[in-house]
């Protein structure tokens, strides 16, 4: 019997051909941490924080999770992928008397609140060997069943074609643990009852497992655990990894493995200020201690309080702007500044620290964000910049919306123009590229994104004859002008089967003298 499922070919859905780019698509957070329970390692889709609580559990006094999606869904957001995980949890076990020995069934999601039970019958058999098994997830608060796995005559015998511990691999609630039983597990009858099934409650409970470390949050690539779990979405536009422990950072090998993915995967990185971050000079000095200096990397500084909790501890405000980030790209598109009308934090929410002009302007020179009291009394995000501080080939890429709005840019040419890889390079199909590339951009430039309306699209599908399919791709040339840039951007799209690469352009052909761009 495998140990393990393998889930075979992986079908990524392309879009048609000549299918029209979305211009304003619903932008999509990613949250990595501990939870009570829920599967490890598999990025679920929520939408709001009730359905949190349900597949994860409520909010935890040993993790920050819960409050941080809770802060998403209050501040706007409205798509999260959660990835739970563990450092050393355990789930539930099962023990089914069958004879002097006994199926093992262990809990595939471990935790203290994942409750399961078992129960087993001998309904229509008339083989020694067979049984009926089920299995159910229960509420531990209501008792209600909330899930149910049936099994119908299953074997007890590992070299059986119908071996209960193969069956088991496509369950969610239970998998088969060694020893395996050498005879088949007995009924579990109501005492009294003969036709009656009970069910096996427990017999030793899931544990939580001990605070999460740095190499828990990034897990493994190859396994598809920890933030590389997000291999398996198609897209994201936002990662957060909320402080693993109630008083434990997120350190900087966690951080700086979640940048360089997030360089592969074109989102963006939220960065909580360190809690040992005290006032400005702290900050600035341990930006530059920790080398942070990437425009995929959104910082800020300080952390927020609850108003009037004199006693309440300052706490991250990293899931209140991931929030804030969806609602401002649904409402002004993420060319804007964050500063906006409507884009402040909840009123219950304050910084921790009053920063004045001098000292906003120091932090914004290191790529940290201020958090300041705003119009109505409502704090802000002050200063739009990403953590880039002009580190890259663009020195636009400091400013966050202009990083922002190229990366969804990329993005969204990627994903729409992937059918163009498997296409033969002819005029025609050069010809059609560019027209839905142009026909977006004018889109675009409606919303009001460009500075102006003149704007450099190329096609190129020149290395689409080479016989190695890695390579065979189509190159696309965009030369553009944000309406946050003091400069226009240049990106070349290396567009393969494999993915896409970008890159930049030195000597970049000019858009002054470029034609109004017109509807294609």
């Amino acid at each position: 019997m495998s140990e393990a499922v393998d889930h075979g070919i992986t079908v990524t859905e392309i879009a048609a051909m000549d299918q029209s780019i979305a211009v304003s698509k619903e932008t999509t957070a990613a949250f990595v941490g501990r939870a009570l329970r829920g599967p490890l390692n598999t990025p679920l889709l929520v939408r709001n924080f009730g359905e949190f609580r349900r597949r994860f559990g409520d909010t935890w006094s040993r993790s920050s999770l819960g409050p941080a999606v809770k802060q998403f869904f209050e501040h706007g957001g409205q798509r999260l992928y959660i990835v739970r995980v563990a450092n050393n949890a355990r789930g539930a076990m099962i023990c089914l008397p069958a004879s002097g020995t006994a199926v093992v069934l262990r809990a595939i999601e471990p935790g203290s609140t994942e409750y399961i039970r078992a129960a087993v019958d001998y309904d229509a058999i008339d083989d020694d060997n067979l049984f009926n098994l089920t299995l159910q997830r229960v509420n531990p608060a209501t008792g209600l069943v909330v899930d149910q796995e049936l099994f119908k005559m299953v074997s007890c015998k590992e070299d059986a074609e119908n071996f209960v511990g193969d069956a088991l691999l496509t369950s969610t609630l239970a998998h088969l643990e060694h020893p395996y039983p050498a005879h088949r597990p007995e009924p579990t009858l109501k005492q009294g009852r003969r036709f009656e099934s009970s069910y096996i409650d427990p017999t030793q409970p899931g544990t939580d497992g001990t605070e999460l470390t740095d190499y828990d949050l990034i897990g493994s690539r190859k396994a598809h655990t920890g933030l590389f779990a997000l291999e398996n979405i198609e897209s994201f536009d936002v990662l957060y990894l909320p402080p693993p422990g109630k008083s434990l950072d997120a350190g900087p090998t966690a951080i700086l493995a979640a940048e360089l993915y997030c360089r592969h995967r074109g989102a963006m990185l939220i960065v909580d200020p360190r809690a040992e971050w005290t006032n400005v000079e702290e900050a600035v000095n341990g930006v530059r201690k920790l080398g942070y200096a990437s425009p995929n990397m959104l910082g800020y500084f300080p952390r927020v309080m609850i108003r009037s909790g004199a006693d309440e501890p300052s706490r991250p405000a990293g899931g209140a702007i991931a929030g804030l980030l969806c609602k401002q790209d649904r409402t002004y598109g993420p060319w804007q500044d964050l500063d906006q009308q409507g884009m402040g934090l909840q009123r219950k929410l304050v910084p921790e620290l009053v920063i004045d002009a001098p000292d906003r302007h120091m932090l914004n020179r290191v790529g940290l964000n201020v958090v300041a009291t705003g119009p109505a009394g409502r704090a802000r995000l002050i200063g739009s910049v990403t953590m880039g501080r002009g580190s890259e080939a663009h020195r636009e890429f400091a400013s966050l919306p202009v990083r922002r709005f190229c990366l969804q840019i990329i993005n969204s040419i990627a994903s729409a123009a992937r059918w163009a890889v498997f296409e033969s390079d002819d005029v025609t199909f050069v010809k059609r590229i560019r027209a839905q590339v142009l026909t977006y951009f004018y889109g675009l430039s409606d919303l009001g994104a460009f500075a102006d309306q003149r704007f450099v699209v190329q096609c190129d599908a020149g290395v689409s004859h080479r016989t190695d399919g890695k390579k065979h791709g189509v190159t696309i040339f965009l030369v553009f002008h944000p309406i946050g840039s003091d400069y226009p951007i240049s990106l070349t799209l290396h567009l393969t089967a494999a993915g896409c690469r970008v890159g930049s352009t030195v000597f970049a052909p000019s858009i002054d003298g470029a034609p109004e761009a017109t509807p294609v």
